[in-house]
């Protein structure tokens, strides 16, 4: 008999993946987790139902998240990530030697050691020197918390269960506050394409707008993420995210990459009209 894992993209659409072994799967005090060996994928981290990840394209996911706001400001050392208890985030990030602090705040401890034990391909550089893992509920720390960081990341789950509040305005505020006077915010934003998703995507954008002098969204092909159309939200006090990139700094680096380059950056802004026309919506 055949194992299959689905995930519903709507009630009228799932997306199947075939399982080789079910390797993990645990009750936390705040969702279900578990992990998949497949032959197509490698590994793959479902939350609630939800897949986060799979070894087969997780690299889209955060090197979108992380190289991005690095290029437009190659100078950021002080950067804290909200959510990310897979790794690959912090990952990405402690390549560059410039950054000197990751403070990262993951609610659910229980994520953070399933994939340090099942998934070291995200997870291998938790144990980085200059990273400083928070088990606790990111809303709250970041209240505490003003003028200290160059970069916030938010790499949360969709906005149900525990990632709820990290979609609210108060949440953004306390980002703003939480930076320096050029300091960038980076979100996951949902996909555009299914109603669900894109409502969420539409209230986020505009929550944020009020908070953030610049607010613009970029987007990227994530073939197991629903529709496959990913958005990102990147809010700036100062600097445009296509205007003030840095692409001699940052090919100077030498980092090598398999989705991002500058030219995908650049590209990553200019977005569909459907998109564009949800936004003005919002």
């Amino acid at each position: 008999m055949e194992l299959w894992f689905t995930e519903e993209h709507t009630n009228n659409v799932r997306f199947s993946i075939r399982v080789e072994k079910h390797i993990e799967s645990v009750q936390s005090d705040f969702q279900k987790i578990d992990v998949f060996q497949t032959p197509e994928f490698g590994k793959v981290l479902v939350i609630d139902g939800f897949i986060m990840l799979t070894e087969k394209d997780e690299f889209i996911y955060h090197e979108m998240i992380t190289h991005v706001p690095m290029t437009v400001n190659p100078d950021i050392k002080s950067i804290l990530v909200i959510g990310a208890g897979d790794g690959g985030t912090v990952r990405e990030l402690t390549r560059y030697e410039s950054v000197e602090k990751i403070d990262m705040v993951e609610i659910d401890k229980k994520v953070v050691d399933v994939c340090m034990e099942h998934i070291p391909q995200t997870a291998s550089k938790l144990n980085d020197k200059r990273v400083n893992l928070y088990f606790e509920d990111g809303l709250k720390f970041v209240k505490t918390k003003n003028n200290e960081y160059d970069l916030v990341i938010v790499d949360s789950t969709d906005p149900i269960g525990p990632g709820f509040e990290l979609f609210t305005r108060e949440f953004y505020e306390n980002c703003f506050n939480a930076l320096r006077s050029d300091g960038i915010l980076v979100n996951q934003h949902e996909s555009p394409y299914y109603k669900r998703e894109a409502e969420a995507m539409q209230l986020a954008h505009k929550k944020i707008k009020t908070v953030f002098p610049i607010a613009s969204v970029y987007q990227a092909h994530i073939p197991t993420y629903g529709s496959g159309h990913w958005l990102f939200g990147f809010a700036s006090k100062k600097y445009d995210p296509v205007e003030n990139i840095n692409i001699n700094k940052w090919n100077l680096a030498g980092l090598t990459t398999r989705y991002y380059n500058t030219n995908i950056h650049k590209g990553a802004f200019a977005l569909p009209n459907y998109v564009i026309d949800l936004l003005n919506k919002a």
